[in-house]
């Protein structure tokens, strides 16, 4: 186990955004965040990345807690819909990910390759279209050194080539222990991209695991008829 969040809990005012939520990461895997929109999703990503401070609940590494100071050297956080350094080139974008952070240098070329960003590196990041901007910010997050990547909607924008495209790229990544967290809405998506699931609705984790776990989680509580099919197993769990 990569690291383990237990009792997370975030509210903003009247409203709880996160209620008691716990789930493991593993090193290595492709992990998907799955739920639909005001789920919660962007919030515990946020709360996980100490962009937002949680009310209560821990992180934790090894059996010892991980504080807010210590979770940069643990992830990375990677937010939808941003233009980071937008008067910059995509090419200053990655050499100053790969400087600043201590990153993955010897991957740049091949990242620049699998999301198809050649034919960028001159244009600012601000004039980028939603998709580019996407595979800009995807390359980012795997030029860093940190073990494990958060990523948030990493397929949103992106036509059906550059999805298939850029789920490969996330596993050959994966395949050589770097562990990607993905928060993603679209159910269909998650289930070509990710090993295993954890189910968030309501600010409250409905389930985690693989698919064929979840189908026995969903039959035990009565459901039939769902191993095997992720959104099947979502329905009935939420």
């Amino acid at each position: 186990m990569l690291f383990e969040v237990k009792g997370l809990s975030k509210r903003f005012g009247a409203i709880a955004a996160l209620s008691d939520v716990g789930f493991q990461v593993r090193p290595g895997e492709v992990l998907g965040l799955i739920g639909p929109n005001g789920a919660g999703k962007t919030t515990l990503f946020e709360c996980l990345a100490g962009v937002l401070p949680f009310d209560s609940g821990s992180v934790s590494a090894g059996g010892r807690p991980v504080g807010s100071r210590e979770r940069p050297s643990l992830l990375y956080y990677v937010p939808d819909g941003i233009a980071p350094w937008p008067a910059q080139s995509v090419r200053w974008a990655l050499d100053y990910t790969i400087g600043f952070f201590g990153g993955r240098a010897g991957l740049r070329e091949e990242i620049i390759g699998q999301l198809d960003l050649g034919g960028l590196l001159r244009q600012p990041v601000g004039t980028l279209s939603k998709g580019q901007r996407k595979r800009a910010l995807l390359a980012i997050g795997l030029l860093t050194p940190q073990p494990a990547l958060l990523i948030d909607e990493p397929l949103d924008g992106l036509d059906l080539r550059q999805m298939r495209d850029v789920a490969t790229a996330l596993r050959t990544h994966a395949s050589r222990g770097r562990t990607l967290f993905l928060s993603i809405h679209q159910i269909g998506d998650a289930a070509r991209c990710c090993d295993r699931f954890v189910l968030l609705s309501g600010g409250r984790v409905r389930g985690e695991g693989t698919v064929a776990e979840l189908g026995v989680l969903a039959a035990a509580r009565g459901a039939s008829g769902t191993t095997g099919n992720l959104e099947e197993v979502f329905l009935a769990l939420t």
